[in-house]
């Protein structure tokens, strides 16, 4: 059965970001993601982790300051130091934390940096990134962003981010596939979940539109779960959704796949 991790950005809003973690773990789950655990001492995450006995599956490359407009920085050249500082940072809290993803958004072009700088420039960062990481046993992940909700977004296709992938001639490099995002920017997501699949290393799932809990939208998701449970993947799903409703409430869809009875 397929494994799913509770996104703490997005789940039990209702509490602080650390006593989602508690929260996350009494309503089953065995695994957690974040895009930003940076704001709180790493030994404390890693001591409540450990007490409620959950993985912390998946982190993001800093920055991930969207009050400030950030999402990502690879492809901005003017970044490059600051992106590997972050580095870094996201390789000291991912052993901390056992964590073995950690995943990167590209970031959003200046209008005065060319495409073609802004793609050498990720395509640098994310080799830099990929090899500082592999000694530690973890993988980077790259996830496209719509460019409907993240204006500019430079990575924001699938094939995009495989072409990306194969420019850097890493093998530790693979796909953070947001069903979401996928769904907005190019409609169709069997026959490219398909075409992905041997790099995809990590799944986030909501519906579509409203980024809502599975089942509340036009997205078939217990098609694209069967799918995904065929094709043999043995990573985690990320729940990143906005609960309509508490939380609590927005889970029923995933108490009914546990007992095979959604869609």
């Amino acid at each position: 059965m397929l494994r799913f991790a509770a996104n703490l950005d997005t789940l039990f809003g209702e509490v602080g970001f650390l006593e989602r973690i508690a929260r996350a773990r009494a309503a089953g789950f065995d695994g957690v993601e974040c895009a930003s655990p940076y704001a709180h001492p790493k030994a404390e995450l890693a001591a409540r982790l450990q007490e409620h006995a959950l993985e912390q599956v998946l982190i993001h490359l800093p920055p991930c300051d969207f009050r400030r407009g950030d999402r990502g920085i690879a492809c901005q050249p003017e970044r490059r130091a600051e992106f590997r500082d972050g580095v870094g940072l996201a390789l000291d809290y991912a052993v901390a934390l056992g964590c073995s993803r950690v995943a990167c958004w590209a970031g959003v072009t200046s209008p005065v940096t060319s495409v073609d700088a802004a793609l050498d420039t990720c395509i640098d960062n994310l080799r830099f990134a990929a090899a500082a990481l592999a000694p530690a046993g973890i993988q980077l992940l790259i996830e496209p962003l719509n460019t409907r909700d993240v204006p500019g977004s430079f990575l924001s296709q699938s094939t995009q981010a495989l072409a990306m992938i194969e420019a850097t001639g890493s093998q530790n490099i693979g796909v953070a596939y947001d069903i979401y995002h996928i769904k907005v920017m190019q409609g169709y997501l069997v026959e490219d979940i398909r075409r992905c699949f041997p790099r995809i290393g990590h799944f986030q799932i909501a519906d579509h539109p409203g980024r809502h809990q599975p089942g509340t939208g036009d997205i078939d998701c217990a098609l694209v779960l069967r799918l995904i449970d065929r094709l043999g993947y043995s990573g985690w799903i990320g729940c990143e959704y906005q609960p309509l409703g508490s939380t609590l409430d927005s889970l029923a869809w995933l108490q009914a796949y546990r007992h095979g009875a959604f869609g």
